[in-house]
């Protein structure tokens, strides 16, 4: 057996007690590969919202989505990891008005602590609902209005620039009147494409109250909802339900529209219960879906949906 020498015992038990102190180091700090390279960090709650800021940001920081494609945002929750990554960023950005109900604690914990945080849908001019179980509460769906969001990618540009360190502050600027212009093109199709609706048609039935700023800005009006919540926690009741079925029946209506990520079971019953025949149509309302599955983007979200709803409503 070759004898070690006691120098080099200590050699090598100094090398092991300096990795274990680096592998110590890289968990505390969340692992070196998760952290972009040093890179400036924005969190973002909801994936409607994650499409966009990246839009806006481009390269210059790395955004962290923390809401799943196809998931429901009064719904979804974060991991002991992700909740970590909200205290850790430079800015995190939000919905807010009670839409992430399951995250909202923990961004109001690292507002807390010191982390540079913005609510958009305050920053969006928000409505309140006016009738139903929600009736005199904020409405968080901002986003079918791309008036407002326009003004959303104005107020998230300015909010990376000021809060978030090392990036080029001229190259967001750019990405965010860039983007603005896009949405605001998507503003101008909309209207052009509703226009072919008939004014006695311009009427919605929705899983639950999620389309008030489109029917606010496009003269639609809101028949009602499957769920007569803005959450899709809350459950239609019996009465609900023939409520809505009678009111169906006078102002004859010619299609329910339901989230495409959630089960249209409660639409098809409606559709049962009523005395027209109407038609259950997909949108994609509240989440976008991954690539290839027709709601990858917030463009191609609303773009979808509009010509779904267009061509619901239509007369052939």
């Amino acid at each position: 057996m070759t004898a070690v020498r006691p120098g080099a015992r200590a050699a090598a038990r100094a090398v092991g007690a300096a990795a274990l102190v680096c592998a110590l180091l890289a968990a505390v700090a969340g692992c070196s590969s998760d952290s972009g390279g040093g890179r400036p960090t924005v969190v973002v709650t909801t994936n409607i919202l994650g499409d966009i800021t990246r839009q806006i940001v481009g390269g210059e920081a790395e955004v962290k989505v923390l809401m799943k494609p196809n998931a429901d945002p009064h719904s979804f929750g974060v991991s002991a990891a992700e909740a970590a990554r909200i205290e850790g960023a430079d800015l995190v950005v939000y919905n807010g008005l009670g839409l992430e109900e399951n995250v909202l604690r923990h961004v109001g914990a690292a507002k807390e602590s010191g982390v540079a945080t913005l609510g958009v849908g305050a920053a969006a001019d928000p409505l309140t609902y006016r009738k139903d179980k929600s009736a005199g509460k904020p409405d968080p769906h901002f986003w079918t209005d791309p008036y407002r969001v326009r003004k959303a990618v104005r107020v998230i540009g300015e909010k990376v620039a000021e809060e978030v360190d090392g990036i080029d502050k001229k190259a967001v600027a750019a990405h965010t009147a860039s983007y603005g212009r896009e949405v605001g093109r998507l503003a101008a199709d909309m209207k052009e494409r509703f226009a072919d609706i008939p004014a006695e048609q311009r009427k919605l039935v929705t899983n639950h109250h999620v389309f008030g700023y489109l029917a606010r800005r496009f003269d639609f009006r809101v028949v009602g909802a499957v769920i007569p919540s803005g959450t899709t926690l809350a459950s239609p009741s019996a009465a609900d339900m023939k409520s809505l079925a009678t009111t169906i029946d006078r102002a004859g209506v010619e299609a329910i529209f339901v989230d495409s990520s959630q089960p249209d079971r409660l639409a098809r019953v409606l559709k049962r219960e009523s005395q027209v025949d109407v038609a259950v149509i997909p949108l994609f309302s509240e989440s976008l879906t991954e690539k290839g599955e027709g709601a990858a983007s917030y463009l191609q979200m609303m773009r979808s949906n509009t010509k779904a709803i267009a061509d619901g409503l239509t007369p052939s």
